[in-house]
């Protein structure tokens, strides 16, 4: 089978498309490299010995995804294109709802034209908004606190509609957590392009010298070190977590799951950690918390375990591991090749 990867050369998408061609699926990426790179697809033959088919495009062009999509005789799709920085949504909503959410009508418009009706979205736990309770399931209440968060809650609804409207479609809607960590060859791995938002990133040009120090959003949250706790998932077992849901995707039907390791490390966890994989120092200063944080944020993925036969494997030192031995071999990101 022939899958389309839309967000392909991103960080999730590149080791998703790792564990396709793992696999065995045929491969087709699209992805516009706003925030990835086309050396990627070069690496990803690399580790797998097959290269997935690159057709540059934007998900918001529906013809071009009518051709892709009929052309390559795609079967599924996996959806990972969009933008994903919660301050940057805050600060221009219309380029998120236009990216995020319109992409998504052309992309699921293209596919009906050519009769593609298997689809798995890349969303996110945001979308529960502050706990009510603890681990979140996903019957959890949704309550998004921010444009990016609602940018995917509104797609997970348009996917819901599409599916009472047409039974014929199958939706496998998957909440990631925070993945991090990259592939254990150190071929790829995150490396965005401008400043980070996530706290890993962030770690690791600390350790390698990139960046003097992190500041530390809050260390008064009822937590048992004063910083917030979330759960992290190795990127790695994300990627599985996406070849699990290709076999739910083959029967019609609107499916949910959490991924997630389950369990929270907090921000003193992660750099402490850190620094002793990496052998270096994570200078760091305590800063006033960010508006509408919280304290804890972890998952319960039984769901996932149970009828998807998958569950996350690789702890928080596996992920700073794997990250650091990816940042090592490339301190320029994807500028330079690795020597790997």
């Amino acid at each position: 089978m022939t899958i389309l990867v839309t967000g392909g050369a991103g960080y999730i998408g590149s080791h998703v498309c790792v564990s396709l061609l793992d696999a065995g699926y045929n491969v087709v990426v699209v992805d516009n490299f706003d925030n990835s790179y086309p050396e990627v697809l070069r690496r990803i033959e690399k580790i797998t010995g097959r290269a997935p088919i690159n057709e540059s495009g934007d998900i918001r062009d529906r013809m071009v995804m009518e051709k892709v999509l009929e052309h390559h005789g795609c079967t599924s799709v996996i959806h990972l294109a969009g933008l994903k920085a919660v301050g940057e949504s805050a600060r221009r909503p219309l380029f998120y709802y236009d990216c995020n959410v319109l992409g998504t009508l052309r992309l699921l418009q293209a596919m009906k034209s050519v009769d593609v009706k298997k689809l798995i979205f890349s969303s996110t736990a945001t979308v529960y908004g502050p706990p009510q309770y603890l681990p979140y399931d996903e019957k959890h209440p949704l309550a998004p606190e921010n444009v990016y968060g609602r940018t995917k809650l509104v797609i997970e609804r348009i996917l819901a509609d599409l599916y009472t409207a047409d039974s014929e479609w199958s939706f496998t809607v998957l909440r990631y957590f925070n993945p991090a960590g990259a592939h254990e060859s150190g071929l790829i791995g995150e490396y965005p392009r401008g400043a980070p938002n996530n706290l890993m990133p962030i770690v690791a040009r600390v350790a390698s010298g990139q960046q003097e120090k992190l500041t530390i959003l809050g260390n008064d949250y009822e937590t048992r070190d004063g910083t917030g706790v979330r759960d992290y998932i190795h990127v790695v077992d994300l990627a599985a977590g996406h070849v699990a849901a290709l076999r739910m995707v083959e029967k019609p039907g609107y499916h949910l799951f959490n991924l997630g390791y389950g369990k929270g490390y907090s921000v003193l966890d992660v750099i402490h950690e850190f620094e002793h994989v990496s052998n270096r120092p994570v200078p760091y200063t305590i800063g006033s918390r960010r508006p509408g944080d919280i304290a804890e944020f972890f998952a319960n993925s039984e769901i996932a375990k149970q009828e998807l036969d998958w569950e996350a494997k690789r702890d928080l030192r596996q992920m700073c591991k794997d990250m650091w031995n990816f940042r090592v071999k490339n301190p320029q990101g994807y500028q330079k090749q690795s020597n790997t």
